[in-house]
């Protein structure tokens, strides 16, 4: 089976064909990094996950976070709802953990602008 994406490691959007049933092997891409990106979309997407959490005591009521590394595309839905429950205390600093390996995952969700 063959399946077709727009790889979006640059902006150039190559259209990418990738075999699954030839060890998911990658055409179409003009550079290295497009045939790693459809590989590795087919086989184990991932995504870095940005939001925001509860700021209480500030100026702001809403923190922007994010994962400090791609998480598994799978584990989106139970990182969001573990933010749902996170409230902060105003000041926060950026790059401070918010939560720690979330969700077992082994990335942390981490402030990422000082309020």
């Amino acid at each position: 089976m063959v399946r077709e994406l727009v790889c979006i490691v640059c902006p150039k959007g190559c259209r990418l064909h990738v075999d699954e049933d030839n060890n998911y092997s990658v055409t179409g891409n003009s550079c290295p990094r497009g045939a790693e990106y459809g590989h590795h979309e087919i086989k184990n997407p991932t995504r870095v996950l940005t939001s925001t959490v509860r700021l209480d005591g500030g100026l702001y009521r809403r923190c922007p976070v994010k994962t400090d590394r791609a998480v598994p595309k799978g584990k989106l839905m139970d990182i969001m709802a573990a933010l749902n429950d996170v409230s902060l205390q105003s000041p926060v600093a950026a790059g401070q953990v918010v939560l720690a390996n979330v969700c077992d995952t082994g990335a942390n969700v981490i402030v990422t602008k000082s309020l």
